[in-house]
């Protein structure tokens, strides 16, 4: 993905809007590291983009707010593999 910076964070932020993705996601579709789309999609985009990036934002928060409920689920599954495989 050769895109300029300004440009890349626009594209980033949308693909984030579209699927409700999360950063590591985005970072794994794009094949880029999670602390530059984060970078993009938080600082750059702001200055590119406002609107967009308050649609990402919302998005953010979200997910911010439900990581625990995911870390715990995925800790939940790996005891249940872990007692069944043993």
């Amino acid at each position: 993905m050769r895109r300029g910076r300004k440009e890349r964070c626009e594209v980033l932020g949308d693909y984030l809007v579209t699927n409700r993705a999360t950063v590591r996601a985005v970072a794994a579709h794009f094949g880029i590291s999670k602390s530059t789309v984060h970078k993009d999609v938080t600082e750059r985009l702001y200055q590119k983009n406002p609107t967009l990036y308050a649609a990402v934002k919302e998005i953010l928060d979200e997910n911010k707010s439900e990581r625990h409920l995911r870390g715990g689920e995925a800790t939940r599954m790996k005891y249940l593999k872990k007692r069944k495989g043993a």
